[in-house]
């Protein structure tokens, strides 16, 4: 599954698999309506141009009566109430397993070292189960609940150190700060605003990537050189990456937003629709991640 946050790599919803646009649902013996014009469609060495979902099984007429076969049965198939669906379960463990990370891992000054141990424990354990589910054939529910669950330690954790230690009601900005993106390029996307094609994910993925590198490079020099680093999350060069940063959570809305219509327009197994689930997730944990630091530089720069 190949991850519009550049730390995984999503296929689609299966491996090796594309789509060739959205809103163009087949029509029978011919080529998918909205074929033409569309810079997916057709291309030589574009994975996008062989669509499995796009060759539609019931097109053939019945030869024995002469009459088209009865409409394909929507059993099995994605929905966008599937999608909605394990979303909130995969978000509601998240938040039930932060919120109980929040109560029972203080972090006073007599605790926060266990705390903050189990956090970042719990924050690597998320990653492996990020990782193994990314390179999976098929989705897997109970691994996708599993790293919402490690995730939601880790965020309780941080969000609780953050709040208690650096800016007061910070979690809850950053929680109100993630809702507004979401619901901002949600209206955006489906009012026309964001065009979802070949050039914007170049783009994204490109900005994304050399933001991650700038991110490792700060890092690597933060812990062999002792301090911040190169300042990349810190004054004033730290807020304008953290506002880089929500812009990025932002574009990778978008694109999953793209991948769930697609999936739904194609007909993607049910199944898949926890890896819509699993790519929201990690979309809403960049976002939120990303405006808890910049509350914090905001803060701590006063």
């Amino acid at each position: 599954m190949r991850s519009r946050n550049p730390v995984f790599s999503r296929r689609g919803f299966s491996r090796d698999n594309g789509y060739a646009g959205f809103n163009t649902a087949p029509q029978a013996g011919g080529p998918a309506v909205g074929t033409q014009g569309n810079p997916y469609a057709q291309q030589s060495g574009n994975p996008y141009a062989q669509n499995p979902y796009a060759q539609n099984p019931y097109a053939q007429q019945d030869v024995q009566y002469g009459t088209p076969p009865q409409a394909p049965a929507t059993a099995g198939r994605m929905t966008m109430d599937d999608v909605v669906t394990r979303t909130a379960s995969t978000l509601g463990v998240l938040v039930v397993t932060a919120a109980l990370a929040w109560a029972l891992l203080p972090v006073d000054d007599a605790h926060i070292s266990r705390s903050y141990g189990l956090g970042i424990g719990a924050a690597l354990i998320a990653m492996v189960l990020g990782f193994v589910q990314s390179f999976k054939r098929k989705a897997s529910p109970a691994l996708i609940l599993a790293y919402a669950a490690f995730e939601g330690v880790f965020l309780g954790v941080l969000s609780s150190v953050v709040d208690n230690r650096i800016a007061s009601g910070a979690a809850m900005q950053a929680v109100i700060g993630t809702m507004a993106v979401f619901a901002a390029v949600l209206v955006a996307y489906k009012a026309g605003w964001i065009r979802v094609n070949r050039r914007f994910y170049g783009f994204v993925m490109a900005a994304a990537l050399g933001f991650v590198l700038l991110m490792v490079v700060n890092t690597l020099f933060a812990v062999f050189g002792g301090g911040d680093g190169l300042g990349f999350r810190s004054g004033g060069l730290g807020i304008v990456f953290g506002i880089i940063g929500v812009l990025l959570g932002a574009c990778f809305l978008a694109l999953d937003f793209k991948q769930v219509e697609d999936g739904v327009a194609y007909g993607a197994p049910r199944e898949e629709a926890w890896l819509a689930a699993f790519g929201l997730t990690l979309t809403l944990v960049w976002i939120y991640m990303e405006f808890l630091r910049l509350i914090a530089i905001l803060n701590s720069n006063d």
